[in-house]
């Protein structure tokens, strides 16, 4: 086969209050097939703010959707919020044995972490010589309370299957963003590209220079805030109200009087993120592009309106692109999906590590 998935192949797993997303990926070369796709939505209160409170019902929804995916692969990637996680960098001498730096690192993760250690779990990278002293390293630092980690861990095993790696979401998105990069610029080199991923209850709002994330922003707005206006303007159940959202049928008014203000927030909240980026450092350049993914995306029109309210030329995000995609994944209606993929996108490319 041209796309034979690797011996360490993961699926990447993304559970979020509204939907348990998981994919899996095949390479060759530099190019990537998508082999396997499912989406659930998440049993309801499962999960509260982010925190998995029935880590069997959440794992039985996963099972259910690995075996809909036909994935056979047991490993799992999946990813804490950016939130729950506490991320620095700091300076180690370049020096030190492998031994030695993660003793270092530990104690000096102490003077950062505003918990115990021993209900803290962390991990480091080097990330190279430091800019202002090339006999240190720059380290970057990771840690989340250990109970956040055990939590996903539990579900993922309710499910069956083991987890291998655990991410933070700013990095699978900042990974996944080389798929968004055929829409970019330049391919996104030497240039500052601004992502915005709406989700159901959160948005994360991200700045890229060449590829890399320089700034991040995590706020409380997403599409439930549409399927609840639905369900309020119309009389119906939450359930009712999401579908008639995806599949259309609202009477003539919904147009003018839910979605345009809806999209009016939606305009908004790129604009206070893209000031907030601004005047987060002296001397900040306005992005140069905005793609704009998660299911929200999909209103038709949107890039339109942000584009030419906030000034700066927008798309909806494809990280998709000129990716093969296998029957089996076409046939879980991935393209209809693809804007809200990005965090599994970029978990599943941990397989290619």
């Amino acid at each position: 086969m041209i796309f034979s998935p690797r011996s360490k192949s993961l699926i990447g797993l993304d559970i979020t209050t509204s939907s348990i997303k998981l994919l899996e990926l095949a390479t060759s070369g530099k190019t990537h097939q998508l082999e396997c796709y499912a989406a659930e939505a998440t049993p309801p209160n499962s999960i509260n703010e982010k925190s998995i409170v029935d880590a069997d019902a959440v794992g039985e929804v996963i099972r259910r959707a690995v075996k809909r995916s036909g994935s056979n692969t047991q490993n799992v990637a999946i990813a804490i919020s950016g939130d729950a996680a506490i991320t620095k960098v700091i300076q180690m001498p370049a020096n030190l044995s492998e031994n030695d730096l993660e003793g270092q690192v530990e104690i000096q993760a102490d003077q950062y972490i505003p918990f115990p250690m021993e209900e803290v779990s962390f991990d480091f990278e080097v990330m190279g010589s430091s800019e202002n002293d090339p006999e240190m390293n720059d380290v970057l630092l990771v840690a989340t309370r250990t109970e956040n980690v055990e939590q996903r861990r539990a579900a993922v095993e309710a499910a069956g299957l083991t987890v291998k790696v655990i991410d933070v979401e700013a990095f699978a998105l900042e990974n996944a963003c080389t798929l968004l990069s055929h829409q970019m610029p330049d391919g996104g080199h030497d240039h500052l590209i601004s992502i915005i991923d709406f989700g159901a209850s959160n948005t994360t709002f991200s700045v890229l220079q060449d590829l890399r994330v320089i700034y991040t922003r995590d706020f409380s707005f997403g599409g439930q805030q549409l399927t609840e206006e639905i369900m309020r303007s119309y009389g119906l159940s939450l359930e009712d109200a999401g579908r008639a959202k995806k599949e259309g049928g609202l009477p003539s008014n919904y147009q003018p009087e839910v979605l345009d203000p809806f999209i009016d927030d939606m305009t908004q909240q790129v604009s206070r993120s893209m000031q907030f980026f601004l005047a987060s450092a002296g001397g900040r350049d306005q992005p140069e592009q905005i793609l704009v993914l998660g299911g929200c995306a999909n209103i038709p029109g949107v890039a339109d309106v942000i584009s030419s309210k906030v000034g700066v030329p927008t798309e909806i995000g494809d990280p998709l692109g000129h990716m093969k995609v296998s029957s089996k994944a076409k046939a879980q209606g991935v393209h209809g999906d693809a804007t809200a993929l990005l965090t599994a996108f970029g978990l599943a490319l941990r397989s290619f590590d």
